[in-house]
C-alpha cells in the first residue's frame, strides 16, 4: 500500500467487482477507504472458492486497503450514520441503481448539498440520460450490449463471452481514474464534482477505439478493424502446442518470412507499402498458420527471440501461477496477512522510490463499525445498542448464503 493519496477518506458502497475493484485501487494508493456493507454483507464474500477460515477469493481479491462497516440502511439510524460518514468524506462511491440510490436519500444532489467538497461517483449500468438508464446491468449483460459478445462472429464462429469479468473490470479502471481525476481539479478548485461511469458506455468506448475504423469518415461504411477481425489472427498450433506471433513492422514481417523460406511473400508489389501490407494482412497471418506446425513451440520461441520478433507462448491459467518472468518480479507473492492465504493479486502499477507499507487484508464483515460509530462521537453504549438492534451488523467469514 503507498501513500500517494494519503489523507482521502472514500466511502464505498458497492458490491461484486466493478465498485470494489475501484475502491481498492484508491486504497491500495493510500486511501483510507470504508466499505459500508448491507448486515448480510457484500455477496461476493460468498462466492466459491472459499478458504478453509471462509474468506472468498473474490472478496480478498477486491477489497485490500478497506474498513468494513455492516449498516441496514433500512433504518433511519442506518442511514443516518452514512450520512455522517459522508460529511466527513472525500469521495462518495456506489455501484447502485440510480433510482434505488435516490430513494434511500444518497442521490448526488442530496450528499454534495451536505458537503460541496464531495466527488460523488456513480458506477452504473447504463448513463442516466439514455433510454436504457433504468436497466440492471451485470458483466455478461454489458459485453452484450457493447459488442463485445459478437465480436466472435466476424471470424466465424459463435457469440460468446469473454471468460472473465471484463467490463466491470475495465469499467473499474475508468471510475478510479476518474475520481483520481477529479480530486486533482478538487485540489485546484476547492469543490467536489459529480461522475458517472456507465459501463455500458465504458465498454462501448473500449470497443470501438480500433473498431470504428472506416466508419470515422465516412457514415455508410461498416465499422470494424480488419486486422483484428480476420480469422487467420490466432494463436496458432505448433507441432506440440500453441503459439502467439505477432510481426508488426515491415522489418518484423520481412525477417519472419526470410526465416520461413517465404521469399515470395516479400517479392509481392504491396509488401513494401505500410497502407497496402496492412490490406493484406490475411494473407501474412494465413502463411504463418500454415508454418507453425512444422516446429515445436520451443524451437519457435528461440527462433522468434533471435529474430526480435513479438512472440509468446499460449499461457493457461495455471502457467500462470509458475511463469518464470512472474515468479522474478515476486507477482503473486502475498502482501497481507489473510489467513490461508499463499498467494495475492497484487497492484501490478510500481511507483519507484514511494513509501509504502504491506497492505492491510481484506476486513471483516463490520470489524471497523464500532471504532468508525466511535469517531462519529457515539458511545460504548449506544453502539452496543445499535448492534443488539440490528442496525450496525457484524459477521464471520463462516456466515453462508446461496448464490
Amino acid at each position: 500500500m503507498l501513500d500517494l493519496l494519503k489523507g482521502v477518506r472514500v466511502v464505498e458502497l458497492t458490491t461484486i467487482v466493478l465498485g470494489p475493484m475501484a475502491g481498492q485501487m484508491l486504497g491500495d494508493f493510500g486511501a483510507e477507504v470504508v466499505k459500508v456493507e448491507a448486515p448480510n454483507g457484500d455477496l461476493a464474500r460468498y462466492v466459491d472458492p472459499r478458504s478453509k477460515a471462509g474468506a472468498s477469493s473474490m472478496f480478498a481479491n477486491n477489497n485490500r486497503n478497506k474498513k468494513s462497516i455492516a449498516l441496514d440502511l433500512k433504518t433511519e439510524e442506518g442511514r443516518a450514520i452514512l450520512l455522517k460518514l459522508v460529511d466527513g468524506a472525500d469521495v462518495f462511491l456506489h455501484n447502485m441503481r440510480l433510482q434505488a440510490v435516490e430513494r434511500l436519500g444518497f442521490g448526488p444532489a442530496a450528499l454534495r448539498e451536505r458537503n460541496p467538497k464531495l466527488v460523488y461517483c456513480s458506477a452504473i449500468g447504463f448513463g442516466s440520460d439514455g433510454p436504457y438508464a433504468a436497466r440492471p446491468a451485470y458483466d455478461d449483460v454489458i459485453q452484450a450490449a457493447s459488442g463485445i459478445a459478437r465480436l466472435p462472429t466476424y471470424t466465424g464462429n459463435d457469440p460468446s463471452y469473454v471468460p472473465g469479468v471484463i467490463a466491470d473490470k475495465i469499467a473499474a479502471l475508468y471510475a478510479a481514474n476518474a475520481i483520481s481525476a477529479a480530486l486533482v481539479g478538487r485540489a485546484r478548485t476547492g469543490t467536489g464534482c459529480e461522475i458517472e461511469v456507465p459501463m455500458f458506455e465504458v465498454m462501448t468506448s473500449f470497443v470501438m477505439t480500433e473498431h470504428m475504423a472506416a466508419a470515422s469518415f465516412d457514415e455508410a461504411a461498416p465499422a470494424g478493424y480488419q486486422r483484428l477481425l480476420n480469422r487467420h489472427r490466432r494463436p496458432f498450433p505448433t507441432s506440440d502446442g500453441w503459439i502467439a506471433v505477432l510481426p508488426y513492422t515491415e522489418r518484423h514481417w520481412r525477417k519472419t518470412f526470410e526465416e520461413l523460406g517465404r521469399a515470395d511473400v516479400v517479392a509481392q508489389p504491396w509488401f513494401d507499402d505500410a497502407t497496402d501490407r496492412s490490406r493484406h494482412v490475411g494473407e501474412m497471418y494465413e502463411v504463418l498458420g500454415q508454418e507453425m506446425p512444422k516446429r515445436s513451440t520451443g524451437e519457435w520461441i528461440a527462433t522468434f527471440e533471435r529474430l526480435d520478433v513479438p512472440h509468446s507462448r499460449v499461457s493457461g491459467l495455471d502457467d500462470l501461477l509458475n511463469d518464470p518472468h512472474l515468479q522474478a518480479v515476486g507477482f503473486f507473492e502475498p502482501t497481507d496477512d489473510l489467513e490461508s492465504r499463499v498467494r495475492s493479486v497484487p497492484q501490478p502499477v510500481r511507483f519507484r522510490a514511494s513509501p509504502s507499507e504491506p497492505d492491510r487484508r481484506a476486513p471483516e464483515l463490520g470489524e471497523d463499525g464500532p471504532a468508525l460509530l466511535a469517531e462519529l462521537g457515539y458511545g460504548a453504549d449506544a453502539i452496543r445498542e445499535l448492534e443488539d438492534r440490528g442496525v450496525l451488523g457484524r459477521g464471520t467469514r463462516q456466515q453462508t448464503e446461496d448464490v
